[in-house]
């Protein structure tokens, strides 16, 4: 046979291969089970189907990791198929049933047919090394967030007067917490002995915390119901929160030295508005990026680009894209807010937006479209970013 397309539905334990023809026939369909002996049999026995053979997968994350990796170091042509498109592509075909067997016809069926789909490649262990890193950020960084808010909660129902004065984002505020969760903890202590122990857990500006602290407590005479246990609550999240500060530290201390390595490092650190975290996360989210033919594929990618939603007399309405990379379109957004705390290109860019009428949403989404076409310059011409000399008076 010239030509077959294998489609994988992958799964934790076991995955479902299914082989069709040119005509879409299909050829061979079985159960595989997730380990590296199976797997390398199923990729023999799929370079014994054709002459030409092409593998296509729905899914890229951890359970497809062994199998992904064993297709590429064995020089197969493997090809993306997001599983949004397979649960439309499924609307296609007859029946309403839905089997392993049937999503990986499905997969092997749009392999077949579509030829624009994004082709998988190994990541360099350091991309890979970025990636893991930065992933596990953002999942440290969504507990700081949704503890953070949970405490504010019960220190509302609580200690509302204590609740109002401080930023719990902050360290300084965390060890005052830890130490103390109720008005006449705080009373008992008195200013001393508060500012003394801040001290000695080396939190900033104690003496202010000490004062803030027993103004708030002289302000709240009454106990609320629950404040007992909430405030051991409390406790228990303030110190966790300490060591999530402590570990996010640790984490992107690691993130920068990593990130030090690439040779596009300083490329990158080079535009106004981007750090080790936010460069580490775009090398994770692009990979390469000789991977784009242009500015423009790389801002369609990060969901910079509109597309049209035109149909009947509606004409010329250009709507916000729903696939793209959340990531890469967090890194350009957060990097173009951050260059508006300096003056300079950003800065006028947005302003010049803004005098135009465009809401400051609006502004800061062109600012960050703009600076796609900035860095990927810079990226494709190897230099860094530098602001053009003053012009001279005549």
């Amino acid at each position: 046979m010239e030509r077959a397309w294998i489609g994988i539905d992958a799964g934790k334990a076991a995955h479902h291969a299914t082989a069709v023809d040119d005509h879409g026939r299909v050829i061979w369909s079985q159960r595989v089970v997730n380990d590296q002996a199976a797997i390398e049999n199923l990729i023999a026995k799929g370079r014994d189907t054709a002459l030409d053979v092409s593998w296509a997968i729905d899914l890229a994350g951890s359970p497809a990791a062994l199998v992904i990796a064993l297709l590429l170091s064995a020089e197969q042509r493997l090809v993306y198929v997001p599983g949004r498109t397979v649960h439309r592509m499924s609307g296609a075909f007859r029946g309403e049933g839905k089997t392993d067997a049937k999503d990986a016809w499905i997969i092997a069926e749009t392999a077949r047919m579509r030829r624009d789909l994004s082709a998988l490649t190994l990541k360099p262990e350091l991309i890979a090394e970025l990636a893991v890193l930065t992933a596990h950020r953002a999942d440290l960084t969504t507990d700081w967030t949704r503890t953070i808010t949970r405490l504010r909660d019960y220190l509302t129902g609580t200690f509302p007067a204590l609740e109002k004065v401080f930023n719990f984002a902050k360290r300084g505020p965390l060890i005052l917490l830890s130490l103390y969760q109720t008005p006449e903890a705080i009373r008992h202590a008195g200013h001393e002995e508060i500012t003394a122990r801040l001290k000695e857990r080396r939190a900033r500006r104690a003496t202010v915390l000490a004062d803030k602290a027993c103004a708030a407590a002289a302000a709240q005479t009454v106990e609320l119901p629950g404040q007992r246990a909430t405030a051991r609550l409390v406790q228990q999240m303030a110190d966790y929160l300490l060591d999530l500060h402590r570990r996010i530290q640790e984490l992107d201390t690691e993130i920068a030295e990593l990130f030090g390595q690439h040779p596009q490092a300083k490329i990158i650190l080079s535009m106004p508005g981007m750090g080790p975290v936010l460069g580490a996360e775009f090398l994770a989210a692009v990979g390469d990026t000789r991977n784009f033919r242009d500015a423009d594929h790389l801002a369609a990618f990060a969901g910079l680009a509109p597309v049209p939603r035109e149909s009947g007399r509606k004409v010329g309405i250009m709507c916000r894209p729903k696939h793209y990379s959340r990531t890469l379109r967090r890194v350009f957004y957060m990097s173009a807010l951050t260059s508006l705390k300096f003056d300079g290109p950003n800065r006028e860019y947005f302003d010049r937006k803004r005098a135009e009428g465009r809401k400051p949403r609006q502004a800061l989404i062109a600012l960050a479209r703009r600076r796609v076409d900035v860095l990927w310059a810079l990226l494709r011409d190897s230099r860094c970013f530098q602001l053009a000399a003053p012009a001279r008076a005549a």
